[in-house]
């Protein structure tokens, strides 16, 4: 099955950031999974104050990382990102289980520049 993780890291260091990708990359490795690909979208603000840890949160450093595993390997790594301390917040979305479905999805993750209508304005 192909699945999305969105992980936002607290600001700081790139490192920390680079340390949580790579212990989840690792996971579904070590459990015979494939990690297609990392996309760094880098810190920007919330959208509201998050309190997580007993700290409040304005900024977030967010990554994305598309992986195919067996369900089981998605839940240890939820389990795993909800007791790091320097987690803000993550999401991981499936993104399908068939062949059909997941045969076309790439690895990185682009930026939504897609123009508004007011911007054609």
């Amino acid at each position: 099955m192909l699945y999305e993780l969105i992980a936002i890291v607290r600001p700081g260091s790139l490192n920390e950031v680079r340390e949580i990708a790579r212990n989840a990359g690792t996971q579904v490795i070590r459990s015979g999974g494939v990690v297609r690909g990392y996309t760094n979208w880098g810190a920007f603000r919330l959208p509201r104050v998050t309190t997580k840890h007993q700290a409040r949160y304005t900024e977030g450093h967010h990554f994305i990382m598309r992986f195919d595993s067996s369900g089981s390997v998605q839940s240890s790594i939820r389990r795993t990102l909800g007791l790091d301390p320097r987690m803000i917040n993550f999401s991981v979305v499936k993104l399908g289980d068939k062949l059909e479905e997941i045969k076309d999805i790439e690895g990185k993750v682009e930026w939504n520049n897609v123009s508004t209508i007011t911007d054609q304005i």
